[in-house]
């Protein structure tokens, strides 16, 4: 479905469910202007369309700490091309330093995004989690500075 195929009020919605996930279905009617029973049956209709896949809550990792985050681009071997990146991709995104996978098209086959306490915790993770996985020709790391995501990004200090 394209955007334009949207209802105003519909594309309303995700706008303001992306800014603020906790948004109550009362503040949603009033800033649409329309009973809370309709934001409702909105609402409910671009979950079951599959327009909203979910809430999320965003968390700052250095006060869980983990105040270092990183982002890793990885290579994959040729040959068994599908089977490694179906490998890869399970186990890579059940590790509890993991906070996004992205499967690629490009010079990298993925990016790892990660939150951990330190850089000698990225060193293990890079070394024990990635490079010692055969399927793996290469990484390169990046360390974030700051992160921020697209509905809630603040301006960088």
């Amino acid at each position: 479905m394209a955007d334009d195929d949207l209802h105003p009020h519909d594309a309303r919605i995700i706008e303001l469910l992306s800014a603020d996930a906790r948004m109550t279905n009362a503040a949603i009617a009033e800033d649409l202007g329309v009973a809370p029973s309709t934001a409702h049956a909105r609402l409910r209709a671009l979950v079951e369309r599959g327009l909203i896949t979910g809430f999320h809550a965003a968390v700052d990792q250095s006060r869980l700490g983990r105040g270092l985050q990183a982002i890793v681009g990885v290579t994959l071997r040729p040959g068994q091309r599908q089977e490694s990146i179906r490998a890869f991709a399970h186990e890579v995104r059940r590790h509890p330093d993991v906070i996004q996978l992205f499967f690629l098209g490009g010079a990298d086959d993925f990016l790892v995004h990660i939150a951990v306490d330190d850089s000698s915790a990225v060193r293990r993770f890079v070394v024990d989690h990635l490079s010692a996985r055969h399927s793996v020709a290469s990484t390169r790391t990046s360390i974030i500075f700051e992160y921020h995501r697209n509905a809630v990004a603040a301006d960088f200090d």
